[in-house]
């Protein structure tokens, strides 16, 4: 069996192993990775051989740790990469070149059209009628998305929604309100076969799909970074942040919005963002939690979806489609059957 696992910010990590009366056995790791002294890699070969194929993660990760020498030195992965890496070989997990990715950036439609689609297209890839997607979304309309548990009267201030003309949607994944206007925000979402995140934890599967997305913005001079357990950040504050959803047709659903040029002050007329919100990110206002990437950039919104686009592209390789009518016909059946019901918008008063 055979796994691997690249590190958010950090090295490839590979196994090679098999598994005999349901016990790990010619264990081999390898990667491009830096460990001092040389003599650690055979001790984490040893630790792990005889261990069972059932363990989890973290035994896994006790394993290696405990046999590496004290004065032993790990530079872009550890026992825990390690332990991922092990569960996606026995897993049979994917890689992202594995695939044949196809890259969307479609019309814009409303804001809860954007809701079916995310739901259709994650379906179709998961019942294998479409390609694994990168979809860029396009905004014409002002809304506030809340997360799948949130309480629309917690969230949403009611007048100043109306008094600004946002709409109000609920999406499928959990996380937290975003804020949409258009040309405000850089939105997209990533439609998967599971097995692509076969072995990871959910903490671990936000990093590792968008890895890609924080390499694109180093290029364009960002010092991004992700910060547990959804957010992209960068040392001048919040850039974006991301949510995720598991369908039962074997796809994830995986989407993130970054803020380009955020109306702080209107967010928080908008939004009810709570006192106990903003005091664990250690800041005085909500209007300063979000860093706008034209701030950091200086490029137009365009310039920088082009810039994700071409990374995604060069990492993963990715031909450019759209969404076929049929598609849009389902999302329009589900936007009358769910999305824009109150029964679905309320179900969290």
């Amino acid at each position: 069996m055979h796994g691997e696992y690249k590190v958010p910010g950090g090295k490839l990590v590979v196994v090679d192993l098999n598994v005999v009366d349901g016990a790990i056995a010619d264990f081999h790791l390898s990667g491009d990775f830096f460990l001092e002294p040389d003599s650690a890699l055979e001790a984490i070969d040893r630790a792990v051989n005889g261990l069972s194929a059932e363990a989890d993660a973290a035994a896994f990760a006790a394993a290696v740790k405990s046999a590496l020498p004290q004065d032993a030195i790990l530079l872009g992965f550890s026992p825990e990469a390690v332990a991922v890496a092990i569960r996606r070989s026995l897993a049979k997990a994917t890689s992202w070149r594995d695939y044949d990715w196809q890259l969307v950036h479609s019309k814009a439609v409303p804001p809860v059209m954007q809701m079916a689609l995310d739901e259709v297209l994650a379906t179709a890839v998961g019942e294998g009628h479409r390609q694994p997607t990168l979809r860029i979304w396009e905004w014409e309309e002002p809304a506030v998305v809340i997360g799948s548990f949130q309480s629309v009267k917690n969230e949403v201030d009611p007048v100043n929604a109306v008094k600004y003309g946002f709409d109000v949607v609920r999406r499928i994944s959990g996380g937290g309100a975003m804020f949409m206007e258009a040309g405000s925000v850089v939105t997209y979402s990533i439609y998967a076969p599971a097995d692509l995140v076969q072995g990871m934890s959910f903490a671990d599967s936000y990093a590792f799909l968008d890895e890609w997305a924080i390499i694109a913005l180093k290029s364009l001079g960002i010092d991004a970074f992700y910060q547990p357990l959804n957010d992209i950040a960068s040392p001048h504050g919040k850039i974006g942040g991301a949510a995720q959803k598991r369908l039962g047709s074997g796809a994830v659903l995986h989407h993130v919005t970054m803020s380009y040029d955020m109306d702080g002050q209107k967010m928080t007329e908008v939004l009810r963002i709570g006192r106990e919100k903003i005091s664990d990110k250690g800041i005085a206002s909500a209007a300063k939690r979000v860093d706008p990437l034209r701030s950091q950039t200086g490029l137009s919104r365009a310039e920088i979806i082009d810039q994700l686009k071409a990374t995604f592209t060069n990492l993963y390789g990715a031909t450019a489609g759209d969404i076929t009518p049929e598609e849009y016909a389902a999302a329009e059946k589900l936007v009358a059957e769910k999305f824009s019901t109150e029964a679905w918008l309320y179900r969290v008063p």
